[in-house]
């Protein structure tokens, strides 16, 4: 098999992990805040990162080197980000805080400008009008003419969501770690911050096996396994477009688990703003390839 073919089937596995988390968020809520869901999750994926940085024989570069930067990226991603998205997922449907949250990928053109001296095309441009009026529809709920949001502080941490891991990449730009050991020095520094807040806030409580399992599973695979494979996917392909492509597949699964797992109802305003939305996003790629 060939370079190429291994990194989309790499990409396609990390998709289809991708496009369950949003039911995966959901189901987790239901039964636990978003800290307490936020510090279980990251226990898993910080357990399975470190068997795997110990595994590939990098326990030494990761407990050596690489700490200043993790000292202020931990707290970003996973703390702030994680919080942030949770948060939205807690107070939005499921399908509009995943829509809304794709925005990211322009908000990172965005803030290229100011922070690496980047200039906007004019594409830069008409694809964050196209995408940034898919927002619309989705925050108003079709009613683009009333400025009402139905859940306005949840529409805000969406997009603040989008802020944040559009900041965390672009001040990563330079970051010379190894993709994995320094995701696992990120969660060692956001960990304890995260228990310490759970410690002060509501504390450790039990809701059930099946909130665990629910936890396990957003942990392992959305911060874990499907982190691993886009990184592979990326490693090994000749063009990154060929890769970066597949994430457009993910919003349409997304809806349907939604829609059959957690039972909501797709509103026609979130199918007309992702469509505007993943315009938006495809026009700009286009450039990009």
């Amino acid at each position: 098999m060939n370079q190429d073919r291994q990194a989309i089937l790499y990409g396609l596995g990390a998709v289809a992990l991708w496009s369950t988390v949003a039911t995966a968020f959901k189901v987790a809520l239901a039964w636990m805040s978003p800290l307490e869901l936020m510090w279980l999750a990251a226990l898993v994926s910080w357990l399975l990162m470190g068997v795997l940085v110990v595994y590939q024989g990098n326990a030494r570069i990761a407990l050596n080197t690489g700490w200043k930067t993790a000292a202020w990226a931990g707290l970003m991603n996973p703390v702030a980000y994680y919080l942030v998205l949770f948060a939205a997922y807690d107070r939005l449907p499921g399908q509009e805080a995943m829509a809304l949250n794709y925005t990211w990928a322009l908000a990172m053109a965005f803030l290229a400008v100011p922070l690496l001296g980047h200039r906007l095309t004019v594409k830069d441009v008409t694809a964050g009008l196209v995408a940034y009026a898919g927002v619309w529809v989705i925050a108003t709920r079709g009613n683009v003419f009333d400025v009402h949001f139905a859940d306005p502080l949840g529409v805000a941490f969406a997009l603040a969501s989008t802020l944040l891991w559009a900041l965390y990449w672009l001040l990563n730009a330079r970051d010379k770690r190894q993709p994995l050991v320094g995701q696992w020095q990120n969660f060692t520094v956001g960990l304890p911050v995260l228990t310490l807040l759970l410690v002060w806030g509501p504390g450790f409580q039990w809701h059930g096996g099946s909130a665990l399992v629910a936890g396990i599973y957003v942990g392992l695979f959305e911060m874990g396994i499907a982190f691993i494979l886009w990184q592979l996917a990326v490693h090994k392909v000749s063009r990154t477009a060929k890769v970066s492509n597949l994430i457009f597949l993910s919003p349409p699964v997304s809806l349907l688990l939604l829609f059959v797992v957690v039972g909501e109802s797709i509103y026609p305003s979130t199918l007309v703003g992702l469509v505007l939305i993943l315009a938006g996003l495809g026009w700009q790629q286009t450039r990009k390839s």
